[in-house]
């Protein structure tokens, strides 16, 4: 499965119109590579190219190279897997080079972290067990890390984070208004309000020994 398809237009695909929002096209498995299943050649790459989230013709044949290896079920390539797989980084919506690399290590993460559940779940015995059972715990911990990762470079790595309700004990300090916080700098759109002053004590004592006096005499 290292044939390549074969491509006759030029390098760059630019797809715009009604091809961004159609539905990506099949991947057909043949005894020496694959193809894209769409009756337009050139409008069956663009399709993929969009799916994908790839700008020319050699990122997307890499990425669908990649694809159709990890989707081996039984000791080859199953299009079944192949095509969810492109569906879900359809879904996704990768929106550079960098994205497309990530989203589609993301979802052969999620096809093998499901095979290792099947196999954990036809385990014969312990060691089949165990063995299946880490593999699935490293697999499901990475998954979430690569979702944070997509989302920091989504985010330029400076979540913004708006607080709109503050709890303030007694003898606190409050901040009025929205406060956003990136990184470690919180900006507030108002002056803080302190706290009222708590009642002087001095102030009870003085009348307390003036009564006492008072009533002396």
């Amino acid at each position: 499965m290292n044939t390549a398809p074969h491509l006759t237009m030029p390098t760059a695909i630019a797809a715009t119109g009604p091809t961004e929002a159609a539905a990506a096209p099949r991947i057909k498995l043949r005894s020496n590579g694959f193809s894209i299943d769409h009756p337009d050649p050139e409008l069956g790459e663009q399709l993929m190219a969009n799916a994908l989230g790839v700008a020319d013709r050699d990122a997307m044949d890499g990425i669908l190279r990649q694809l159709v290896r990890a989707s081996v079920s039984g000791g080859s390539p199953d299009e079944v897997n192949v095509s969810f797989m492109i569906a879900m980084v359809k879904s996704i919506k990768p929106r550079d080079s960098i994205e497309a690399m990530l989203v589609a290590q993301m979802v052969a993460v999620h096809v093998m972290a499901m095979r290792c559940a099947q196999h954990l779940a036809n385990a014969n015995d312990i060691a089949q067990h165990d063995s299946a059972a880490r593999a699935l715990g490293r697999l499901a911990r990475t998954f979430p890390a690569q979702i944070e990762a997509l989302n920091r470079h989504r985010s330029h790595g400076e979540p913004a984070i708006t607080v709109q309700n503050v709890s303030v004990a007694d003898g606190g300090k409050a901040i009025v208004g929205n406060v956003t916080q990136h990184a470690s700098v919180i900006v507030s759109d108002k002056k803080p309000a302190s706290a009222a002053p708590k009642a002087s004590g001095s102030r009870r004592d003085q009348d307390s020994a003036g009564a006492r006096r008072e009533a002396q005499a």
